[in-house]
């Protein structure tokens, strides 16, 4: 009875190890006017609102059977005194709703980065190297999510063009969605 216990305390202890090897610190973030703290900027070039997002991203290597495995902090901070709104521009509540709509997307697009990492660092078996390995996911994963910044303003023309807004809007919400369970809880 007690073997079968201490198997059974052993297998979870094993589980919880293999949760907590990535972690978040928060959860998804719904954007209000709040959040945009910063001034906007005098020359940009039409642009009513931006949105600025942070990945803080910290390990702590763990050998394992020959190879390292992560313990991985991937904080995502929203720079709400970088992030601006050109209030002067807002002319209606509906305008505002409509560039919040849009900023939550870049907001989303950081999200989902953060949380690729984790679910990718968590299932990652590092070498001896793993700091150019863990940099190197790093990299690849960031600049996958800088070029979807870049097309989702392109496409949506910065929200301008309705119809890639949508599209764009219903994309965030599918990935948001169907998201693994153990990324939108934060483990």
């Amino acid at each position: 009875m007690n073997v079968r216990w201490l198997k059974e305390a052993l297998i979870t202890a094993l589980f919880l190890i293999t949760i907590t090897g990535a972690q978040a610190q928060q959860q998804f973030h719904q954007l209000a006017i709040n959040d945009f703290g910063g001034a906007p900027r005098a020359n940009a070039r039409g642009v009513v609102a931006y949105t600025n997002c942070t990945i803080d991203f910290k390990y702590q290597a763990n050998r394992v059977n020959g190879g390292f495995m992560l313990n991985a902090f991937v904080k995502l901070v929203l720079n709400t005194e970088r992030s601006w709104l050109d209030r002067s521009r807002i002319t209606s509540n509906q305008a505002l709703s409509e560039i919040l709509k849009h900023e939550q997307g870049h907001y989303t697009i950081a999200y989902l980065e953060q949380q690729e990492l984790l679910r990718e660092i968590g299932k990652t078996r590092f070498s001896r190297n793993y700091q150019y390995e863990a940099m190197n996911l790093f990299n690849r994963i960031d600049n996958k999510y800088k070029q979807m910044n870049t097309d989702y303003d392109d496409d949506t023309q910065h929200m301008t063009d309705r119809v890639q807004q949508h599209s764009w809007d219903v994309y965030f919400q599918k990935q948001l969605q169907f998201m693994p369970v153990e990324s939108r809880d934060g483990r």
